[in-house]
């Protein structure tokens, strides 16, 4: 006891306990160094597949098969999307369809939102006349939505043309404004919705509109049923070729699963 009769164990207690306290906590500072230093997950490729087929047979015989892949993978501040139609069909002997389109754009994140991208896409289509067309361009986009659930984007950009179209080869240059949005209800159950206008620059009663329309549901986590609306519309197409060909499309679509 000191001179003003203080106990001095009992003013150190506070002290004693204190540093116990922390001898207790030590065992758990490693695990809590560890979790702040977990790894971010690996990156992986959304990768599908979607194969549809419809045939008929008596009054009228008729097939058409429809294959479509999308590759997409995403890995801040990257992101790459591929993607490959094609479809086949005979009426009462008579082809009409013979397509195949392919694409693949690399977008690169300037911000959570602002990002650029370089875009090239080509087409074949028998049927429309269509030898081949190349579409090539760089461009800005912007995600005006950008949730875990659901996204909605604008680009835009120059682009060059090279086509050959009936019996004419030609190349010029094009303006390209898009818009893609898509929403998943949950995990099974998803809509998307996307268009492009593409005019020629000195030109602009030649242009081309695409646009596609879907929505898919899962049976399992690998199978899902798919039903997709797709739009191609020329305003100068190929000699007695029409403007517009629309294609609606049910298939089921396998995706891979990253083990």
């Amino acid at each position: 006891m000191n001179r003003n009769g203080t106990n001095h164990a009992a003013h150190c207690r506070p002290y004693v306990a204190l540093a116990a306290s922390a001898l207790l906590l030590l065992p758990s500072v490693p695990s809590l160094v560890a979790q702040t230093n977990v790894p971010p997950p690996v990156p992986h490729w959304d990768t599908s597949v979607a194969v549809g087929v419809t045939a008929t047979s008596g009054n009228s015989d008729s097939i058409l098969a429809t294959v479509t892949g999308r590759a997409d993978k995403k890995w801040d501040p990257h992101e790459l999307h591929f993607g490959v139609d094609f479809a086949y069909g005979k009426a009462d002997g008579l082809k009409n369809n013979d397509s195949v389109r392919a694409f693949g754009q690399y977008n690169y994140l300037f911000t959570d939102r602002w990002y650029g991208y370089v875009r090239a896409e080509g087409l074949h289509d028998a049927i429309a006349d269509i030898e081949y067309r190349f579409t090539i361009g760089p461009g800005v986009g912007y995600y005006l939505i950008k949730t875990a659930a659901t996204s909605l984007s604008v680009e835009g950009g120059p682009g060059i043309v090279i086509e050959k179209q009936g019996p004419d080869s030609k190349t010029y240059f094009t303006a390209r404004i898009a818009e893609k949005f898509e929403h998943k209800f949950n995990d099974r159950v998803r809509i998307w919705e996307m268009a492009e206008f593409l005019p020629q620059v000195d030109r602009f009663s030649n242009y081309l509109i695409n646009s596609e329309l879907g929505v898919e549901s899962g049976l399992s986590k690998a199978w899902a049923l798919r039903l997709v609306l797709q739009d191609s519309y020329d305003n100068e197409p190929a000699p007695d070729r029409k403007r517009n060909d629309l294609k609606l499309i049910a298939a089921l679509a396998w995706k891979y699963l990253p083990k």
